[in-house]
């Protein structure tokens, strides 16, 4: 399974459309209505291993969020999170109850449940369309901050007894989230310093104790009564931001897990749902879908990003990229656990409109974008950059990719004027690698080796990006290096260690 799950995710990538389809499509393919013949319908268990999957998704992507990338747009993220979920709630269990017919209690739970996004779901397909950084900051934080609101609304409309009250359910959000975020932040913080300060006996253990410390903010902040997914996220973006030992390997293992668990969690709700019983429901999800795609999600864009002044552009991709993936499926198990009156036609509504409209939005998403021009190909693309650490000497070897669009292309190497202690030591173009020298032009499609030593990697990378951005003038006409005035003579526009040379082992 894990096999052909790994090689679907190569399909995914050629075709453009997120992999949870196709893992969703396996489950599918080995449960009772398919080739397997392998019945299951245990909802709970289905709901326990969801949880979990979600905490390592959760801890994943937070160990991998920027903060200096993602603290721009984290007031407008915050407010799509918190007022724009209850627009779309609002919005799409009126459509539930008057369009389709549904009960308000079912409404409300379904409206809940499919206004949380997914935005691995999102970034599968936009990965390729250079975006504006504020587009992409703001759907990555609101995706790892809705989820606990969610939760927290799904599982009040699931109770037995009567819904609380508006003003109820208001306050015990707020208190969850705020409990959730300070024993996140506590943790995070924590095992940071720990991590530090502690030095391990194997590198193969920093990993795990990452891991096992994000998983441990989500269990604190459960048992303090918040929310735990929150806290997970922010405890993992702490960590991920911390500059802790071995980072890549942390950040590779993270992400070795978060691929088992959406192959994990997809195949088993694959597994959950029947597929002859869809039909019966298959355009009442259609009908839902389309009050939440074209009415609930653009109000709740336009609502939330009034205060924030964004252009028009920038709001209807937002508008359109609302991908819902893992978590309404998982979400929708909750009533099915509660016995909740019709929570099989729940589940399958919700099922249903997940795959149609990921389907719909995933392919056209590329294509928006450019129409919006917010995917020009013409633009400078950001340059590809990875990082090795070099342990024992001190220093780093970054791994460069020169993309189509890149202002890097007919620059030579000692026009990047990379700071001291930095160098560009290899060249591959057109599957040959060769040293390059000072007068080699690079072009579109090269990938670069730089070794930069530890006290101006942060300034070799930013000045790559400069270049990548501004073309061999960046810096002279204040462009892309981080500096606001014109430079007039080299010496007012070196980076951040040029002028400082350290002692460095080698």
């Amino acid at each position: 399974m894990l096999l052909i799950a790994v090689a679907a995710v190569r399909i995914s990538s050629r075709s453009g459309l997120p992999s949870l389809l196709l893992y969703l499509g396996i489950g599918v393919a080995i449960g009772q209505d398919g080739i397997g013949g392998v019945a299951f319908d245990n909802a709970e268990l289905t709901q326990v291993i969801g949880y979990a999957a979600l905490v390592v998704i959760l801890a994943e992507g937070g160990l991998g969020t920027q903060w200096k990338e993602i603290r721009p747009a984290l007031p407008a993220a915050a407010v799509l999170s918190t007022l724009g979920i209850a627009v779309s709630v609002g919005i799409t269990a009126a459509g539930a109850h008057y369009l389709v017919g549904l009960e308000w209690r079912q409404a409300l739970i379904i409206g809940a449940v499919v206004s949380s996004t997914d935005a691995a779901a999102v970034f599968s397909v936009l990965r390729k369309v250079p975006l504006p950084p504020r587009v992409t900051g703001v759907l990555e934080a609101e995706s790892g901050f809705n989820d606990a609101p969610v939760v927290i609304l799904v599982v009040s409309f699931s109770t037995a007894g009567p819904v609380d009250a508006w003003y109820l359910l208001i306050g015990k959000i707020a208190l969850q989230l705020a409990i959730g975020a300070a024993v996140g932040l506590a943790v995070g913080f924590v095992g940071s310093y720990g991590l530090k300060h502690i030095a391990l006996p194997a590198s193969g253990l920093y990993p795990i104790a990452v891991m096992a410390i994000a998983v441990t903010a989500y269990a604190a902040g459960a048992l303090a009564h918040g929310s735990g997914f929150l806290a997970v996220y922010l405890a993992s973006m702490v960590l991920g931001n911390a500059k802790l030992p071995h980072s890549p390997a942390n950040r590779g293992f993270a992400e070795g897990l978060g691929w088992i668990a959406q192959i994990g969690m997809f195949v088993l709700l694959g597994l959950l749902v029947t597929p002859h019983e869809l039909v019966h429901d298959f355009w009442p999800a259609v009908v839902i879908g389309l009050v939440l795609t074209t009415v609930a999600r653009p109000t709740e864009v336009l609502v939330s990003l009034l205060p924030f002044r964004i252009p028009w552009q920038e709001q209807a991709l937002m508008s359109w990229a609302g991908l819902r993936g893992a978590v309404p499926i998982i979400l929708a198990t909750i009533p099915m656990v509660g016995q909740i009156e019709g929570s099989e036609r729940i589940f399958n509504i919700v099922f249903v409109l997940v795959v149609v409209y990921t389907l719909v939005q995933g392919p056209t998403l590329p294509w928006l974008a450019r129409a919006l021009k917010l995917g020009d190909s013409a633009e400078a693309a950001d340059l590809g950059v990875e990082s090795a650490p070099l342990e024992r000497l001190r220093g780093h070897l970054l791994s460069v990719a020169v993309p189509d669009g890149s202002r890097m292309h007919g620059v030579e190497v000692a026009e990047l004027r990379l700071p001291a202690g930095a160098a560009v030591t290899l060249v591959v173009r057109d599957g040959t690698s060769f040293v390059p020298g000072p007068a080699t032009v690079l072009r579109k499609g090269d990938e670069l080796l730089v070794v930069a030593t530890d006290p101006v990697r942060d300034a070799t990378e930013r000045r790559l990006r400069a270049v990548g951005q501004g073309g061999k003038l960046a810096g002279w006409l204040g462009t892309g290096d981080g500096r606001e005035a014109v430079a007039t003579t080299p010496a007012r526009f070196r980076l951040p260690g040029a002028g400082r040379r350290k002692k460095t082992s080698h």
